[in-house]
């Protein structure tokens, strides 16, 4: 218990220090960024009194260490700042875009978990064999092809030639759960890569853990079949399947601006592609603090998990 409190200290302070990096790299970007982002945002021909006023309201007549230190203080009561385009909290664009993502994100993880574990403890127990073969090669090859080669050659298939399905989600609004067949397209682009590298890592841990001593052990005691394989050898596996997870849906989460784009969907990753495009810095800062924080807790909370299923293998961050 002693080495988990240990453990367990060691990586809060790690996330503590993560959140305050991510929170001022998100800072110092957005303060690289080239031009003059008063002047992009009063348009084409920008008036002198206007783009003063802009100027003043981003703050940018202050130092920049006083805007970090009123923004970090922001942040730290919930206040993510507001648009300097429309004028609203950037926490009403946070939820606004939330629904769909989130909506899609638990849809892919509900079928990648069965689906990858299924599939990757199969290719274990018919190891070297023509089922293994089989799906060792089909996800090597899904895994090669880009999301948005994919998603383009599903809608050219499905939607375009078939009819099947809708090629976008434009006209169906935030409430996409009531229009179902929105959602096929983008839940299998947002899947394929995913359940490659699920499959390939519980694959290889079943493999490693059903040679193991203590598996070899079990054996000896006439412990065969499922018993063997889901009691003794799976738990081996699951450390870095956990953390693989967690990347995952991290990037469900934070990263799925392709996908998004691609089929109109009015998720987060629209949301900042809309807010970089307007220049709308306080959006920007707003959401990439979001997602960075957002990022540091899912891994803390894999690397937690990794420690508890395997503590003596140690745990990258």
């Amino acid at each position: 218990m002693s080495g988990l409190r240990s453990f367990v200290v060691r990586r809060l302070l790690l996330g503590a220090l993560q959140t305050v990096a991510v929170v001022l790299l998100v800072f110092a970007l957005t303060e690289a960024l080239p031009g003059d982002a008063a002047v992009a945002l009063a348009g084409d021909q920008p008036d002198p009194a206007r783009v003063s006023a802009i100027r003043e309201a981003m703050r940018l007549d202050r130092p920049a260490w006083e805007r970090l230190a009123d923004w970090a203080a922001g942040l730290l009561h919930g206040d993510l700042g507001t648009s300097l385009v429309s004028g609203r909290p950037v926490s009403q664009y946070l939820a606004d875009g939330f629904g769909p993502t989130l909506l899609l994100a638990t849809l892919t993880v509900a079928l990648l978990v069965p689906a990858g574990f299924g599939l990757g403890v199969l290719a274990a127990r018919y190891a070297g064999r023509a089922a293994d073969r089989l799906i060792s090669s089909v996800t090597l090859a899904v895994y090669a092809v880009p999301e948005f080669a994919l998603g383009v050659l599903l809608v050219t298939v499905f939607a375009l030639r078939l009819g099947w399905l809708p090629p976008t989600a434009v006209g169906y609004g935030t409430d996409l759960l009531a229009h179902p067949a929105a959602l096929v397209l983008p839940v299998l682009v947002l899947l394929s890569r995913p359940v490659c590298s699920l499959v390939r890592l519980v694959r290889a841990g079943m493999i490693d853990a059903l040679a193991s001593p203590h598996v070899a052990q079990a054996r000896r005691y006439g412990v065969s079949g499922a018993r063997l394989r889901y009691t003794h050898a799976l738990p081996g596996a699951l450390a870095p399947a956990a953390q693989q997870l967690a990347r995952t849906v991290d990037w469900l989460l934070c990263g799925v601006v392709v996908v998004e784009a691609l089929f109109v969907i009015p998720g987060l990753g629209t949301v900042l592609l809309g807010a970089v495009a307007e220049r709308d810095v306080p959006a920007v800062q707003g959401l990439a603090v979001v997602f960075g924080v957002l990022t540091v807790v899912l891994n803390l909370g894999a690397d937690l998990v990794a420690h508890r299923l395997a503590p003596r293998a140690g745990v990258a961050a």
